[in-house]
């Protein structure tokens, strides 16, 4: 078996150049040519619990959006100046308090028109995962401080965390946040926010409708001041069942190291490179995490317990023995399963149609692609 390996150390700063560098190398008798790549693996997320092992088949993807809002040239000092302005974050938080109310139901109209209905069988994949609501209160840090959850049961939690959408808020550029008490009324400031999308959700009909609801709830307000929306970035949620060769090498691996089979679970998350690999390579992808539930993934403190680390090396190293042994050729009928189901992908979702001539563009409508 030969492996290649592809290492990134920019994925927390949006992953810059990583898609290009990918096309490029997928060029034919390239590093990723798709007739030198079978399969896939990417090992970047964590357990739902502390003690079973899981191989992830389901991403949501995500929607960045930056809400500007400008009321002057320059800063001004309140006690000078306020009360005869019409202040641009008084404007911003009015706005950004409208997308989201206290339970984390998204109030913007016709979103969960696009979510993916749910299935029996999908509710009942739930039962196989291991998942403790108490523990999860302690990961989460919510745990002396309000003890409590958005959702009450293990299914909902889940289910909020995998198949349905969230939005959420992340901060204010431009307004001040440091120590003390500043006076000062910012000249211009920037909501960040984001919307984790989940399949049959599309980036450019959740920006249709983000920029609908924007622009009514910033007439009600009759403001003079300058406001502005741009959808920053975008990446599509990713969905596989898990029948395929790639999960069937890592399941036998799991086996071998842990003794016990693998949960089968989805991701809240989102890895965007995930899709272009999968398109470039032509080969499905099985995310394979090594980490527990509390590592505590981009927060203070975060970790990796000794036993999952030295395990990962083991499982890791089995997984790509049990690659090894899958037949040379893959079922005929998987392929072309695989191969149709990867081309109504692609011919159903515009957004996600490569541009024929600038590879790295998508959601094309030039003449070369038409």
């Amino acid at each position: 078996m030969n492996l290649r390996f592809l290492f990134e150390g920019m994925e927390e700063a949006g992953s810059k150049g990583l898609p290009e560098l990918v096309q490029r190398l997928g060029a034919p008798g390239s590093f990723l040519d798709k007739n030198a790549i079978d399969y896939i693996c990417i090992s970047d997320n964590y357990w739902t619990g502390k003690t079973k092992p899981c191989l992830t088949h389901g991403l949501r993807g995500n929607v960045y959006f930056h809400l500007e809002v400008a009321c002057s040239r320059k800063d001004m000092h309140s006690g000078v100046i306020g009360g005869s302005v019409h202040e641009a974050m008084t404007d911003l938080v009015r706005v950004m308090g409208s997308l989201v109310d206290s339970q984390g139901k998204i109030c913007i109209q016709y979103i969960y028109d696009q979510v993916a209905p749910v299935t029996d069988k999908e509710r009942e994949s739930y039962n196989q995962v291991e998942f403790d609501v108490e523990s999860y209160k302690v990961d989460a840090g919510v745990d002396g401080v309000t003890d409590t959850l958005l959702h009450k049961t293990r299914e909902e939690i889940l289910m909020h965390r995998w198949r349905y959408p969230t939005l959420s808020l992340h901060g204010i550029q431009g307004a001040f946040d440091g120590v003390g008490s500043k006076t000062v009324i910012p000249a211009k400031v920037i909501g960040k926010f984001s919307m984790r999308i989940v399949p049959n959700m599309h980036p450019d009909m959740v920006e249709k409708c983000v920029r609908k609801h924007v622009a009514e709830e910033w007439a009600k307000l009759k403001s003079p001041n300058k406001m502005q929306l741009i959808m920053d970035k975008a990446s599509m949620a990713w969905y596989r069942e898990p029948n395929n060769p790639n999960f069937e090498a890592a399941s036998k691996a799991t086996v071998r190291v842990h003794g016990i089979e693998p949960c089968y679970t989805r991701e809240g998350g989102s890895i965007p490179i995930t899709e272009a690999l999968e398109d470039v390579c032509g080969a499905v992808c099985v995310h394979f995490p090594i980490g527990a539930s509390d590592d505590g993934a981009h927060s203070q403190n975060e970790k990796i317990d000794i036993s999952n680390y030295m395990n990962g090396i083991c499982v890791l190293g089995c997984y790509i023995d049990e690659i090894a042994r899958l037949p040379a050729k893959p079922n005929a009928a998987a392929q072309a399963a695989e191969a149709a189901a990867m081309a109504a992908r692609m011919s159903n979702n515009k957004w996600r149609r490569r541009c024929k001539v600038q590879l790295t563009r998508f959601g094309c409508d030039c003449l070369d692609c038409q």
